[in-house]
């Protein structure tokens, strides 16, 4: 526990004056009592034990009260779990062909259909999610609501493509969550080293000095996330890399999830040949870039596993909060509940 005005703890040193003039009044009383001593053994006699330490209560809890109420002025803080301020999760989901591979029971689309499920299921009503589906393009599937049903209904309607775009998934869902953002998709050539890239042909559509203006550091952006699932490598569209770093400049973090068996699958459909491997050195980059954080599942319940780990990292946090209300409010129920006792017991309020 910390305190943003830790000088006023010295205020705790009344607490031990208070319990001293208490036991003096106590000694006082007994004085007095003394210069009638028939009727102190009278009173004695009636009252038994019991009551004699039961008088005693109401004032402790009074001056626990008080203890209570000096620690509140010092504002103390401490590290507990709240909600996020995460109001907005992008599910960007790849709908590409390998998706049909079955080393990830039944198939690897209906795994992560399931988890992406359970995942909306979890989060509180006031986080809205929005879904995103890519092969060789991405395109919004779902806008960001806080409806279960249109949810579901939109991860239910998935159908494979051929082809994977993980870099076009990362920035429609980074246009889903901040639409001032300009890009043009068809413009970006993915062949080459990334600065000549971003020279020749930028993801920016015409960068311009008040744009760059807007950048802010990694991970900084509050209230959104994108969570990005897939089972291969980028075969085409633009460099994954290059469009974290977009969203990384708007302080947007991408969670990356990689499903898929790590030797791989050779998939045989329609008179084709595909060898599928999960490309996990690209899904890290993206994640250390952005300041999020890469997950492997190697099976269904290691997906489900991974979303229920992502609702607690997005839909709660653990972080140093100011406590004072809590101290205040159980020092006010300990004077209460003195005093209430004290009533109760002797007619009195202490």
């Amino acid at each position: 526990m910390t305190f943003f005005w830790p000088k006023l703890l010295w205020l705790l040193a009344l607490v031990p004056l208070l319990i001293g003039a208490y036991l003096w009044l106590v000694r006082r009383k007994h004085k007095a009592a003394a210069r009638y001593a028939n009727l102190g053994i009278m009173r004695d006699a009636a009252a038994g034990s019991g009551s004699r330490i039961r008088r005693h209560i109401p004032p402790a809890l009074f001056l626990i009260a008080i203890a209570m109420m000096l620690v509140a002025i010092a504002r103390p803080a401490a590290v507990v779990t709240l909600p996020s301020q995460h109001q907005t999760i992008v599910l960007a989901m790849d709908v590409s062909g390998s998706m049909r591979a079955t080393d990830v029971k039944p198939t690897r689309i209906s795994a992560a259909q399931t988890a992406a499920k359970s995942f909306i299921e979890g989060r509180p009503s006031t986080t809205r999610v929005g879904v995103v589906t890519f092969a060789a393009t991405a395109v919004v599937a779902q806008p960001p609501t806080d409806r279960r049903e249109d949810l579901i209904a939109a991860i239910d309607r998935f159908q494979l493509q051929r082809g994977t775009a993980v870099g076009s998934g990362i920035l429609v869902s980074l246009k889903t969550i901040i639409p001032d953002v300009e890009f043009d998709l068809r413009s970006w050539n993915p062949r080459g080293d990334a600065a000549k890239k971003r020279r020749s042909a930028p993801i920016d559509q015409a960068p311009k000095a008040a744009e760059q203006d807007k950048t802010v550091p990694p991970g900084s952006y509050p209230s959104a996330a994108i969570i990005l699932l897939t089972d291969g490598q980028t075969t085409t569209g633009p460099d994954p890399v290059e469009s974290a770093r977009m969203a990384a400049e708007r302080g947007v973090r991408v969670f990356t999830v990689g499903i898929g068996t790590q030797t791989g699958e050779t998939l045989h459909s329609e008179g084709w040949t595909m060898r599928v491997r999960l490309d996990e050195d690209a899904l890290k980059n993206i994640a250390n870039i952005t300041r999020g954080e890469y997950f492997y599942a190697a099976s269904a319940p290691d997906l489900r596993k991974i979303y229920q780990a992502l609702n607690t990292k997005l839909f709660f946090e653990r972080r140093e909060t100011e406590i004072t209300a809590f101290f205040a409010a159980g020092a006010a129920l300990l004077a209460l509940l003195g005093a209430g006792l004290s009533m109760l017991w002797f007619n009195r309020l202490l």
